[in-house]
């Protein structure tokens, strides 16, 4: 059975839609319950809708205000999402790879930012924003 990415009269992604909307809790809404999220600056993924939405209102925090996405390619159950953001002084440029589950929800979130400097300073920031938000840091 082919999967194709769920999109809009605009060709968007109910991910990309909502993230450009900055609704965070609809990004969250677009993920599969057991989705897994890896990026440059942690070791282990994290995995839930739960806990990958946390990761998305930090990062709401953190760059959201400025990110926006140049384009996309989509093949399948795969999307390319290419952003641009500002943490700080830093300009931040990187690629959301997402990957779809048969009912339409994000199953797997791969986050990757460039340049190195940016890698520290949204390490940095994502620290500090989750230890904020929960209590217990990244």
């Amino acid at each position: 059975m082919s999967i194709a990415v769920p999109t809009d009269e605009q060709g968007r992604s109910p991910f990309r839609a909502a993230v450009e909307s900055k609704d965070l809790g609809r990004a969250t809404e677009a993920l599969a319950p057991d989705v897994q999220f890896r990026s440059p600056v942690v070791f282990s993924p994290y995995s839930g809708r739960e806990a990958v939405g946390l990761l998305l209102r930090a990062v709401g925090d953190v760059m959201g205000q400025d990110l926006a996405y140049r384009w996309q390619v989509q093949e399948g159950d795969r999307e390319v999402l290419c952003f641009t953001s500002r943490i700080g002084e830093r300009e931040v440029e990187g690629v959301d790879l997402l990957r779809y589950s048969p009912d339409g929800l994000v199953s797997e979130l791969v986050v990757m930012v460039r340049p190195h400097s940016a890698v520290v300073a949204l390490r940095d920031a994502m620290a500090a924003k989750l230890e904020e938000l929960t209590g217990a840091g990244a």
